[in-house]
């Protein structure tokens, strides 16, 4: 019997078997920010700990800086508190640091992919539930907690339970209109968010294998809102493309004896699985969330289900059987680790041109990355947004969460590229999200109110 990429890469990095039933996994990359860290360093220096492999541990700053004004110290006494607390914890640990203003510089589950530190074949692991987005690239990625950071510092290990295999195939055409981002929210929708808790999910299709890798990890991003641990796709002749040259990825003949290791980590032919899905892309049409957690979705074209959670309605001031289409929005916001890549700014920029931002929405792109932001402001996006009445920021997490200046006011309903729909998530404690892909918040923004971005492209 065949093995999955799944099994592979845990044998390979098994240190043994805990009484408790867990496995000890070792950490091939542990990627670090300012908020889920500085309890963790502080239990090291406590104890008198060291980093067990600091060349192993890369950390940035993403959750808490600001996307508008950056000058030190912030105005926010906590995110400066944070800030330099990672300042001080890289300097004395030896971990290198993506700071603001450094061209690396960017959300964690951006810049290990475009700097090439995510790789094939690694356990991976960051103190932030989104860390599924790396297993894009054919790695076993999951968040930990902060007691679990402070033991992957220590040790470079985690206790974690074995996970069951979920293979989700995607077969058929997207049509236009429909991405990445509908497919994940399709399958959460079909499979509930916790569908898949105790499972790793595998994308897999003719679908899929014909995505990018930014529309890759956009699926992978979201393998958490559906419950599972894990999600990935193998790694094939697309992912080497994009790792080739990249600044961590193996140099020359060293490259591509890697890709041909890498080739091999992929699910066998005859790999037995736990579960097995099938959803036709022909099929799909735009997702729009409706409720407060990201399962509680529609198609564009559809109602509110008569059967719809009544306190999720009642938070989003919606009926059953209502369309959430025609919704009026007050915030339009493009960005977050699951959309801020340079392909969803294009596409994003390509609905808005030669278009305004309708004149109650405030509309704003956030960058993935430095990187990002650099590459788009050669290509003029940036100019494409700000013409259009965007406002063009630096990167960072920025409106995903609550964490920064950039926050929902009051009842504002945001048309957000983002992953999350929770109560209060974007900083409001009464504000409103609906999350769909970057190009239908910006069809959005254009209208003022939630549309179907085919519409717009015919």
């Amino acid at each position: 019997m065949g093995k999955t990429l799944l099994q592979k890469v845990w044998n390979l990095h098994t240190v043994r078997q805990l009484p408790t039933g867990q496995t000890q996994l070792f950490i091939g990359l542990h990627l670090v920010h300012e908020v889920t860290s500085p309890q963790a360093f502080e239990t090291l220096r406590t104890r008198g700990w060291r980093v067990a492999f600091p060349e192993r541990t890369f950390a940035t700053v993403d959750h808490i800086v600001p996307t508008r004004e950056r000058r030190r110290p912030f105005l926010d006494v906590l995110a400066e508190d944070m800030i330099a607390a990672l300042e001080r914890n890289c300097r004395e640990f030896g971990v290198p640091l993506w700071n603001v203003g450094d061209r690396h510089q960017g959300i964690v589950h951006v810049i290990g992919p475009e700097l090439g530190l995510t790789q094939p074949g690694m356990t991976i692991a960051c103190g932030d539930s989104h860390t599924s987005t790396h297993g894009a690239f054919g790695a076993v990625a999951f968040g930990i907690g902060t007691s679990q950071v402070r033991d992957v510092l220590a040790t470079q290990c985690v206790a974690i339970e074995p996970l069951k295999v979920r293979r989700i195939r995607v077969t058929g055409r997207l049509a236009p209109g429909v991405y990445a981002k509908d497919v994940i929210l399709e399958i959460i929708r079909r499979l509930g968010v916790r569908g898949g808790v105790g499972y790793a999910y595998e994308y897999a299709g003719d679908t899929v294998e014909r995505m990018s890798m930014d529309e890759r990890m956009t699926v992978c991003n979201m393998s958490i809102e559906g419950g599972a641990r894990v999600g990935y796709v193998n790694p094939d002749e697309t992912t080497f493309a994009y790792l080739e040259g990249r600044p961590w990825a193996p140099p020359g003949e060293a490259f591509r004896r890697a890709t041909a290791w890498w080739a091999s980590l992929a699910s066998d032919r005859d790999a037995a699985y736990d579960d097995d899905v099938e959803i036709r892309a022909d099929d799909l049409t735009p997702v729009v969330t409706w409720g407060t957690n990201p399962g509680q979705s529609v198609r564009i074209d559809e109602p509110i289900p008569a059967a719809s959670d009544a306190e999720a309605l009642a938070y989003m001031g919606f009926e059953p059987g209502a369309p959430v289409r025609g919704q009026r929005i007050d915030v339009a916001f493009i960005g977050s680790c699951t959309n801020a890549r340079l392909s969803d700014l294009r596409e994003a920029a390509r609905i808005i041109k030669g278009h305004r931002v309708a004149p109650h929405v405030k509309a704003l792109v956030v960058p993935g990355s430095a990187g990002v932001q650099a590459a788009a402001e050669r290509e003029g996006l940036d100019a494409v947004f700000r013409s259009a009445g965007f406002e063009w920021r630096n990167a960072g997490c920025s409106m995903c969460l609550g964490m920064n200046p950039d926050r929902l006011e009051g009842r504002q309903v945001c048309a957000s590229s983002s992953n999350r729909n929770f109560k209060g998530r974007q900083g409001s404690p009464t504000g409103r999200t609906l999350l769909m892909s970057p190009a239908m918040v910006a069809a959005a923004a254009l209208a003022g109110v939630v549309t179907d971005v085919r519409e717009v492209l015919s």
